[in-house]
């Protein structure tokens, strides 16, 4: 166990390292959000009734940061994906470390990642008005609960990746499961105004559920619609929790054991 963890910290250096080695894509990963930021702000923004004191930026930022780390699904996906065609599960496989330390140290490191990313954001959040006001605690207590969020969802990406060995497809289907969880929610805009059979699914969704904690840690309010009143509503932390445990504990085994079979 000792040197399973010793290995896996070893290939979340190597991740990080990358950073440095490639600094362009700290720099793509951080423009794209930072870019939705803007375009939502100053595009939709006055379009859109948020309902919440301080306007739609308040409204914005929880759904920007929680949208930005469920696409570390993505990148963990495309990421391995690129690692298999270039050969280099098979020269991990060669070495004597863990089996379960490549992929272990994979999801860190794009999950620490998201540290950098979400700095960033924050502060162009701030530039164009965002302002918690939930205290800093709390604040950071919502970072977290991202953080976590991200690295759940990394291991859907290990799936993923492991099952296209064309990183092309890998990026397609990674975006065919992200989008429509980040659009068919209250992200970017109250459920309120949905068809109410669709107001179900929104307000059901891990994203939705994710994005009204942080909102609540921000010290913002939800509205929900056709789920009002519900378990998810009232108790989206929870909620969310609930279903960053249950996405773990079924895709960390299926990826650990999809990744033996990959290296065999």
């Amino acid at each position: 166990m000792k040197h399973a963890i010793g290995d896996a910290v070893v290939i979340t250096k190597r991740q990080l390292l990358q950073l440095a080695r490639v600094p362009e894509l700290l720099v793509f990963s951080t423009i794209q959000p930072v870019m939705f930021v803007l375009l939502f702000r100053y595009v939709f923004g006055g379009s859109i009734d948020s309902g919440q004191p301080g306007g739609y930026v308040q409204l914005l930022m929880p759904g920007i940061f929680v949208q930005t780390v469920a696409f570390t699904l993505a990148s963990t996906a495309i990421g391995l994906a690129e690692d298999m065609k270039k050969g280099l599960i098979d020269r991990f496989r060669s070495l004597p470390i863990s089996r379960s330390a490549f992929i272990i140290g994979r999801t860190l490191g794009d999950s620490l990642l998201n540290i950098v990313v979400l700095t960033v954001m924050g502060i162009t959040g701030y530039i164009v008005g965002w302002r918690p006001t939930g205290g800093t605690g709390n604040m950071l207590l919502g970072f977290l609960f991202l953080l976590l969020f991200g690295y759940s969802l990394s291991w859907v990406g290990v799936i993923v990746g492991l099952s296209a060995k064309d990183a092309r497809v890998v990026q397609n289907v990674s975006f065919i499961v992200t989008f429509p969880l980040t659009f068919l929610s209250n992200a970017f805009a109250p459920t309120t105004g949905m068809p109410r059979a669709l107001q179900y699914f929104a307000e059901w969704n891990p994203v939705s559920t994710m994005v009204a904690g942080c909102r609540s840690l921000f010290g913002l309010e939800t509205e929900f619609g056709a789920t009002a009143g519900s378990f998810p509503s009232e108790y989206p932390l929870i909620t969310s929790l609930a279903y960053m445990v249950i996405l773990m504990a079924i895709f960390i085994p299926l990826g650990a054991r999809k990744y033996a079979r990959a290296a065999n």
